[in-house]
């Protein structure tokens, strides 16, 4: 039984679950905007929006956090470089996502997750 649990299994053991959330996050901070399921998409979004919220506190502990979540170092560097005047004012909701057309091999719902 998995009542109560909140986790999205995304139909894969937590190793790659991790690392397949890790890699969709490093994608999303470093193009803006990339399309994928719709359950991929909120469960990543959740990940990408923790980047910007250690981005926006700028601490030593925090970059540290953000390096060994991220793939790319030099991402994280630009990250936490201009997050402050993107993201200052914002209180959350760092990310949009939009649904597109259905995938056409497995009719899969798609969407498009974005940076705002």
């Amino acid at each position: 039984m998995r009542h109560r649990c909140r986790v999205p299994q995304l139909g894969k053991p937590a190793d790659q679950r991790r690392a397949l959330l890790r890699s969709l996050a490093t994608e999303v901070l470093r193009h803006g905007r990339i399309t994928t399921t719709k359950i991929r998409a909120k469960a990543v979004q959740a990940e990408v929006e923790k980047m910007i919220t250690l981005a926006k506190k700028g601490s030593l502990a925090s970059r540290r956090q953000a390096i060994g979540y991220i793939y790319d170092k030099q991402l994280v560097h630009s990250l936490f470089e201009g997050v402050k005047e993107r993201y200052g004012e914002r209180q959350g909701g760092y990310t949009r996502i939009l649904r597109t057309v259905r995938r056409r091999g497995d009719n899969a719902e798609m969407a498009i997750i974005e940076l705002v």
